[in-house]
């Protein structure tokens, strides 16, 4: 059985994620507040984001931006920017 929970990103209740997928105070927030939807919504933005401006997850100065983007994305409705990108209505 699935567990269901106010997703803080939908605004309404929504399946889960199975597990904490992040480490951390982040990872416990991310794991109780963002579905399985939301986290899909966001990991194609960060693909996006990763490959358009060219970063490094081995690099700590990067990882931190991304964490950042995740943060104002997920539970502060900010949108991402991607240069050049317009989504399909």
């Amino acid at each position: 059985m699935s567990r269901v929970i106010y997703c803080h990103y939908l605004k309404k209740e929504a399946e889960g994620l199975d597990f904490q997928l992040y480490p951390g105070e982040l990872g416990k927030r991310i794991f109780n507040e963002i579905s399985k939807q939301a986290w899909q919504e966001w990991l194609k933005k960060q693909t996006m984001l990763i490959n358009e401006h060219k970063l490094n997850m081995m690099n700590s100065e990067h990882r931190k931006k991304i964490e950042g983007e995740m943060v104002k994305f997920l539970f502060e409705g900010g949108e991402i920017l991607i240069d050049g990108y317009k989504p399909q209505n």
